[in-house]
Protein backbone atom coordinates (compact mmCIF):
# COMPACT_ATOMS: atom_id res chain seq x y z
CA UNK A 1 0.00 0.00 0.00
CA UNK A 2 1.24 3.52 -0.81
CA UNK A 3 1.31 6.43 1.59
CA UNK A 4 -1.98 7.41 3.23
CA UNK A 5 -3.32 10.27 5.34
CA UNK A 6 -4.50 9.91 8.92
CA UNK A 7 -5.95 12.40 11.38
CA UNK A 8 -4.71 12.66 14.96
CA UNK A 9 -5.16 14.73 18.11
CA UNK A 10 -2.03 16.54 19.32
CA UNK A 11 -1.31 18.34 22.56
CA UNK A 12 -1.05 22.02 21.61
CA UNK A 13 -0.40 23.46 25.10
CA UNK A 14 -0.28 22.27 28.69
CA UNK A 15 -3.56 22.81 30.57
CA UNK A 16 -3.78 24.96 33.67
CA UNK A 17 -6.61 23.55 35.74
CA UNK A 18 -9.38 21.92 33.70
CA UNK A 19 -8.33 21.26 30.07
CA UNK A 20 -10.11 23.13 27.28
CA UNK A 21 -10.36 22.55 23.54
CA UNK A 22 -7.61 25.14 23.05
CA UNK A 23 -5.11 22.70 24.59
CA UNK A 24 -5.55 20.32 21.63
CA UNK A 25 -5.35 20.43 17.86
CA UNK A 26 -6.72 18.11 15.17
CA UNK A 27 -3.99 17.52 12.57
CA UNK A 28 -3.34 15.42 9.49
CA UNK A 29 -0.26 13.26 9.12
CA UNK A 30 1.09 11.12 6.29
CA UNK A 31 1.89 7.47 6.92
CA UNK A 32 4.55 5.87 4.76
CA UNK A 33 4.42 2.39 3.20
CA UNK A 34 4.32 -0.58 5.56
CA UNK A 35 7.80 -2.09 5.93
CA UNK A 36 8.88 -5.63 6.82
CA UNK A 37 7.82 -6.61 10.37
CA UNK A 38 5.28 -3.79 10.47
CA UNK A 39 1.47 -3.71 10.70
CA UNK A 40 -1.00 -1.02 9.58
CA UNK A 41 -3.98 -0.66 11.93
CA UNK A 42 -7.20 1.33 11.65
CA UNK A 43 -8.51 2.33 15.07
CA UNK A 44 -12.13 1.44 15.83
CA UNK A 45 -12.31 2.75 19.41
CA UNK A 46 -9.95 4.78 21.59
CA UNK A 47 -10.16 5.33 25.32
CA UNK A 48 -10.09 8.65 27.20
CA UNK A 49 -9.01 8.00 30.80
CA UNK A 50 -8.42 10.14 33.91
CA UNK A 51 -4.72 9.23 34.18
CA UNK A 52 -4.14 11.08 30.90
CA UNK A 53 -4.64 14.40 32.71
CA UNK A 54 -1.42 13.87 34.65
CA UNK A 55 0.50 13.16 31.44
CA UNK A 56 -0.52 16.59 30.12
CA UNK A 57 1.68 18.17 32.82
CA UNK A 58 5.41 18.52 32.30
CA UNK A 59 6.56 16.57 35.32
CA UNK A 60 8.10 13.19 36.03
CA UNK A 61 5.76 10.34 36.86
CA UNK A 62 5.38 6.62 36.26
CA UNK A 63 4.88 7.34 32.54
CA UNK A 64 6.53 10.11 30.48
CA UNK A 65 4.50 13.30 29.92
CA UNK A 66 2.81 13.89 26.58
CA UNK A 67 4.98 15.97 24.25
CA UNK A 68 3.77 19.28 22.87
CA UNK A 69 3.03 19.10 19.16
CA UNK A 70 2.92 15.29 19.22
CA UNK A 71 -0.14 13.00 19.14
CA UNK A 72 -1.41 11.86 22.51
CA UNK A 73 -1.34 8.18 23.45
CA UNK A 74 -3.86 5.87 25.04
CA UNK A 75 -5.61 2.54 24.84
CA UNK A 76 -7.24 1.70 21.50
CA UNK A 77 -8.93 -1.20 19.70
CA UNK A 78 -8.20 -1.48 16.01
CA UNK A 79 -8.41 -3.69 12.94
CA UNK A 80 -5.37 -4.80 10.97
CA UNK A 81 -5.54 -3.36 7.44
CA UNK A 82 -2.17 -4.53 6.12
CA UNK A 83 0.51 -6.74 7.64
CA UNK A 84 4.06 -7.58 6.70
CA UNK A 85 4.57 -9.55 9.91
CA UNK A 86 3.69 -13.22 10.35
CA UNK A 87 2.01 -12.58 13.71
CA UNK A 88 -0.98 -10.73 12.20
CA UNK A 89 -3.16 -10.78 9.10
CA UNK A 90 -5.71 -8.32 7.70
CA UNK A 91 -8.97 -8.47 9.65
CA UNK A 92 -7.33 -9.30 12.99
CA UNK A 93 -8.46 -7.17 15.93
CA UNK A 94 -5.79 -5.81 18.27
CA UNK A 95 -5.39 -3.50 21.23
CA UNK A 96 -2.56 -0.99 21.46
CA UNK A 97 -1.47 2.22 23.13
CA UNK A 98 -1.82 4.15 19.86
CA UNK A 99 -5.08 5.95 20.57
CA UNK A 100 -5.94 9.54 19.58
CA UNK A 101 -5.40 8.78 15.87
CA UNK A 102 -7.26 7.10 13.02
CA UNK A 103 -4.47 4.91 11.59
CA UNK A 104 -0.98 3.92 12.71
CA UNK A 105 1.92 1.64 11.81
CA UNK A 106 3.48 -0.47 14.56
CA UNK A 107 5.60 -3.54 15.21
CA UNK A 108 3.91 -6.80 16.30
CA UNK A 109 5.27 -6.51 19.86
CA UNK A 110 3.29 -3.28 20.30
CA UNK A 111 -0.01 -5.04 19.53
CA UNK A 112 -2.12 -7.44 21.60
CA UNK A 113 -4.55 -9.76 19.77
CA UNK A 114 -8.15 -10.03 21.00
CA UNK A 115 -11.18 -12.09 20.02
CA UNK A 116 -13.42 -10.19 17.61
CA UNK A 117 -16.34 -12.49 18.45
CA UNK A 118 -16.68 -10.77 21.83
CA UNK A 119 -18.91 -7.73 21.29
CA UNK A 120 -18.88 -4.81 21.55
CA UNK A 121 -15.16 -4.61 20.76
CA UNK A 122 -14.98 -1.50 22.92
CA UNK A 123 -15.25 -3.80 25.96
CA UNK A 124 -11.50 -4.33 25.48
CA UNK A 125 -11.05 -0.74 26.63
CA UNK A 126 -13.42 -1.20 29.57
CA UNK A 127 -14.30 -4.27 31.60
CA UNK A 128 -11.88 -6.49 29.62
CA UNK A 129 -9.26 -3.78 29.11
CA UNK A 130 -6.83 -1.84 31.25
CA UNK A 131 -9.54 -0.27 33.40
CA UNK A 132 -11.09 -3.66 34.15
CA UNK A 133 -7.68 -5.14 34.81
CA UNK A 134 -6.90 -2.24 37.14
CA UNK A 135 -9.98 -3.14 39.19
CA UNK A 136 -9.00 -6.83 39.23
CA UNK A 137 -5.40 -6.08 40.24
CA UNK A 138 -6.52 -3.77 43.04
CA UNK A 139 -8.71 -6.43 44.62
CA UNK A 140 -5.93 -9.02 44.38
CA UNK A 141 -3.40 -6.55 45.79
CA UNK A 142 -4.97 -6.63 49.26
CA UNK A 143 -6.58 -10.09 48.97
CA UNK A 144 -10.23 -9.00 49.05
CA UNK A 145 -12.29 -11.98 50.18
CA UNK A 146 -15.83 -13.10 50.94
CA UNK A 147 -17.34 -11.27 53.90
CA UNK A 148 -15.28 -8.10 53.50
CA UNK A 149 -17.11 -4.77 53.54
CA UNK A 150 -15.65 -2.85 50.60
CA UNK A 151 -16.07 0.88 49.98
CA UNK A 152 -15.25 2.25 46.51
CA UNK A 153 -14.96 5.92 45.57
CA UNK A 154 -15.45 7.07 42.00
CA UNK A 155 -17.54 3.93 41.89
CA UNK A 156 -19.45 4.71 38.69
CA UNK A 157 -16.21 5.16 36.75
CA UNK A 158 -14.61 2.61 34.47
CA UNK A 159 -12.43 1.15 37.24
CA UNK A 160 -14.80 1.62 40.16
CA UNK A 161 -17.89 -0.10 38.78
CA UNK A 162 -15.91 -3.17 37.71
CA UNK A 163 -14.15 -3.31 41.09
CA UNK A 164 -17.53 -3.31 42.79
CA UNK A 165 -18.99 -5.98 40.55
CA UNK A 166 -15.95 -8.23 41.00
CA UNK A 167 -16.06 -7.71 44.78
CA UNK A 168 -19.72 -8.77 44.78
CA UNK A 169 -18.79 -11.90 42.82
CA UNK A 170 -16.28 -12.65 45.61
CA UNK A 171 -19.03 -12.46 48.23
CA UNK A 172 -18.34 -8.98 49.64
CA UNK A 173 -20.72 -6.29 50.83
CA UNK A 174 -20.04 -3.35 48.49
CA UNK A 175 -20.66 0.37 49.03
CA UNK A 176 -19.95 3.03 46.42
CA UNK A 177 -19.82 6.82 46.21
CA UNK A 178 -20.52 8.74 43.00
CA UNK A 179 -21.35 12.28 41.91
CA UNK A 180 -25.01 12.17 40.87
CA UNK A 181 -28.32 10.49 41.67
CA UNK A 182 -28.23 8.84 38.22
CA UNK A 183 -24.84 7.27 38.94
CA UNK A 184 -26.03 6.10 42.36
CA UNK A 185 -29.00 4.34 40.70
CA UNK A 186 -26.65 2.75 38.16
CA UNK A 187 -24.48 1.32 40.96
CA UNK A 188 -27.42 -0.11 42.89
CA UNK A 189 -29.74 -1.20 40.08
CA UNK A 190 -27.31 -2.35 37.38
CA UNK A 191 -24.03 -3.17 39.12
CA UNK A 192 -25.58 -4.77 42.20
CA UNK A 193 -23.91 -2.61 44.85
CA UNK A 194 -25.46 -3.13 48.28
CA UNK A 195 -25.46 0.62 48.94
CA UNK A 196 -24.37 3.82 47.22
CA UNK A 197 -24.52 7.53 47.95
CA UNK A 198 -23.98 10.87 46.23
CA UNK A 199 -20.88 12.46 47.78
CA UNK A 200 -22.21 15.90 46.79
CA UNK A 201 -25.34 15.45 48.92
CA UNK A 202 -23.59 15.78 52.28
CA UNK A 203 -20.37 15.09 54.22
CA UNK A 204 -18.82 11.86 52.96
CA UNK A 205 -18.06 10.47 56.43
CA UNK A 206 -21.65 10.98 57.61
CA UNK A 207 -23.04 9.19 54.56
CA UNK A 208 -20.45 6.41 54.83
CA UNK A 209 -21.27 5.85 58.49
CA UNK A 210 -24.98 5.53 57.62
CA UNK A 211 -24.29 2.85 54.98
CA UNK A 212 -21.57 1.06 57.00
CA UNK A 213 -22.30 1.71 60.70
CA UNK A 214 -19.95 -1.08 61.78
CA UNK A 215 -17.09 0.16 59.61
CA UNK A 216 -15.38 -1.08 56.46
CA UNK A 217 -12.60 -3.60 55.79
CA UNK A 218 -11.34 -2.32 52.44
CA UNK A 219 -11.28 1.07 50.76
CA UNK A 220 -10.67 1.17 46.99
CA UNK A 221 -9.46 4.75 46.52
CA UNK A 222 -9.95 6.39 43.15
CA UNK A 223 -10.34 10.00 44.31
CA UNK A 224 -8.28 10.86 47.42
CA UNK A 225 -9.14 14.07 49.28
CA UNK A 226 -12.13 14.19 51.63
CA UNK A 227 -13.17 10.66 50.74
CA UNK A 228 -9.79 9.21 51.75
CA UNK A 229 -10.09 11.04 55.07
CA UNK A 230 -13.57 9.55 55.58
CA UNK A 231 -12.32 6.05 54.81
CA UNK A 232 -9.43 6.41 57.27
CA UNK A 233 -12.03 7.10 59.96
CA UNK A 234 -14.40 4.31 58.90
CA UNK A 235 -11.84 1.53 58.42
CA UNK A 236 -11.74 -1.21 61.03
CA UNK A 237 -8.59 -2.46 62.73
CA UNK A 238 -6.30 -4.15 60.16
CA UNK A 239 -8.26 -2.54 57.31
CA UNK A 240 -6.71 -2.22 53.86
CA UNK A 241 -6.56 0.68 51.40
CA UNK A 242 -6.09 0.12 47.66
CA UNK A 243 -4.43 3.30 46.37
CA UNK A 244 -5.50 3.44 42.72
CA UNK A 245 -6.08 7.13 41.90
CA UNK A 246 -6.65 10.64 43.21
CA UNK A 247 -8.97 12.20 40.65
CA UNK A 248 -10.29 14.88 43.03
CA UNK A 249 -6.96 16.70 42.68
CA UNK A 250 -6.01 16.00 39.05
CA UNK A 251 -6.98 19.50 37.89
CA UNK A 252 -5.68 21.34 40.95
CA UNK A 253 -2.91 23.83 40.28
CA UNK A 254 -1.64 23.67 43.87
CA UNK A 255 -1.45 20.51 46.00
CA UNK A 256 -4.05 20.13 48.73
CA UNK A 257 -3.14 19.39 52.36
CA UNK A 258 -2.90 15.68 53.15
CA UNK A 259 -5.41 13.77 55.31
CA UNK A 260 -5.66 15.24 58.81
CA UNK A 261 -6.31 11.80 60.33
CA UNK A 262 -3.39 9.81 58.92
CA UNK A 263 -2.55 8.71 62.47
CA UNK A 264 -5.31 6.11 62.01
CA UNK A 265 -2.78 4.18 59.91
CA UNK A 266 -0.91 3.53 63.16
CA UNK A 267 -3.69 3.11 65.71
CA UNK A 268 -5.74 0.80 63.49
CA UNK A 269 -2.71 -1.02 62.02
CA UNK A 270 -3.91 -0.26 58.50
CA UNK A 271 -2.26 -1.29 55.25
CA UNK A 272 -2.19 1.02 52.22
CA UNK A 273 -0.83 -0.29 48.92
CA UNK A 274 -0.39 1.54 45.64
CA UNK A 275 0.03 -0.07 42.24
CA UNK A 276 0.37 0.57 38.50
CA UNK A 277 -1.49 -1.90 36.32
CA UNK A 278 1.36 -2.06 33.78
CA UNK A 279 3.44 -3.90 36.40
CA UNK A 280 0.95 -6.79 36.22
CA UNK A 281 0.88 -7.40 32.46
CA UNK A 282 2.44 -10.84 32.93
CA UNK A 283 -0.91 -11.86 34.48
CA UNK A 284 -3.05 -10.48 31.67
CA UNK A 285 -3.96 -13.98 30.51
CA UNK A 286 -5.24 -14.88 33.98
CA UNK A 287 -7.28 -11.67 34.10
CA UNK A 288 -8.77 -12.22 30.64
CA UNK A 289 -9.68 -15.80 31.52
CA UNK A 290 -11.39 -14.96 34.80
CA UNK A 291 -13.06 -11.65 34.02
CA UNK A 292 -13.76 -12.58 30.39
CA UNK A 293 -15.63 -15.61 31.70
CA UNK A 294 -17.82 -13.39 33.89
CA UNK A 295 -18.55 -11.09 30.94
CA UNK A 296 -19.46 -13.91 28.56
CA UNK A 297 -21.72 -15.43 31.23
CA UNK A 298 -23.57 -12.13 31.66
CA UNK A 299 -22.34 -11.67 35.24
CA UNK A 300 -20.41 -8.46 34.51
CA UNK A 301 -21.82 -5.22 33.07
CA UNK A 302 -19.73 -2.92 30.85
CA UNK A 303 -20.85 0.72 31.04
CA UNK A 304 -19.42 3.17 28.52
CA UNK A 305 -20.02 6.50 26.80
CA UNK A 306 -19.28 6.45 23.07
CA UNK A 307 -18.68 9.51 20.86
CA UNK A 308 -18.46 9.07 17.09
CA UNK A 309 -15.48 10.47 15.18
CA UNK A 310 -12.03 11.57 16.27
CA UNK A 311 -12.93 15.23 15.69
Amino acid sequence: MATMMSREIRLASRPKGIPTADNFVLAQTELGPVQDQQVLVRNLFMSVDPYMRGRMNDRRSYVPPFELGKPLEGGAVGEVIESRAKEFKPGDVVTSNYGWREYFIASPKELHPVNRLIQPLSVYLGALGMTGMTAWVGLNLVEVKAGDVVFISGAAGAVGNVAGQLAKLRGCRVIGSAGSAEKVRFLRDECGFDAAFNYKAGPVLEQLNLTAPDGIDVYFDNVGGETLEAALSALRVHGRIIACGGISAYNEEKPRPGPFNLFNMITKRLTMKGFIVFDWLDRRGQFEGEVGGYFRAGKLKNKETVVEGID
